[in-house]
């Protein structure tokens, strides 16, 4: 497993849409474990596959936040939400592309995603709480979108300049 540097916003890669895994290799199983190994060293509870500059419709997540629980981690190709809730929830979300940057969201308080396994297979689960929201929050990467795009214009302009400071500061712009 390699760790691999996350990309920070505003960075055009991540507003694009991914394109489906069309099967799964040995590229994407090790693109897999290194996202695992990259969530967990940064540290995270979701990572998509455009934050590490890959394109692709995966995503790696464990929000397992028991220190004493074993680790819970999920990896998603092609995922798809099947089933949303009429309940919200607001969380405060952050992202690891968008580093010690933080706001509520609000969100379906449940959901149902389905996503083909590392190991070819369909799977189905129903989600809530910090799950649910995280599988959103991830599919939204893979779809381009950002949580910031859920603020007020004003909200969104603040974070991306403090982000664009930040890539300038560590340059990386």
């Amino acid at each position: 497993m390699t760790l691999r540097s996350i990309i920070l916003h505003p960075d055009p890669r991540l507003k694009k849409p991914c394109e489906p895994v069309a099967r799964i290799t040995p590229e994407i199983e090790t693109l897999a474990a290194d996202m695992l190994a990259t969530m967990y060293d940064a540290p995270g509870v979701g990572l998509a596959a455009p934050q590490v500059g890959v394109l692709s419709r995966l995503y790696v997540m464990d929000c397992e936040k028991d220190p004493e629980a074993p680790r819970n981690p999920i990896v998603m190709v092609n995922p798809q939400i099947t089933w949303r809730s009429e309940a919200l929830n607001t969380y405060e979300e952050g992202c690891l592309s968008i580093p010690e940057q933080y706001a509520d969201v609000t969100r379906p308080a449940q959901v149902r995603v389905r996503w083909l396994g590392l190991d070819g297979k369909t799977q189905e689960r129903e989600f809530d709480g910090l799950w649910a929201t995280c599988a959103q929050h991830e599919i939204d990467h893979l779809d381009g979108k950002l949580f910031l795009d859920y603020l007020s214009p004003i909200k969104r302009q603040m974070i991306t300049r403090k982000m664009v400071k930040l890539k300038r500061e560590r340059g990386r712009a």
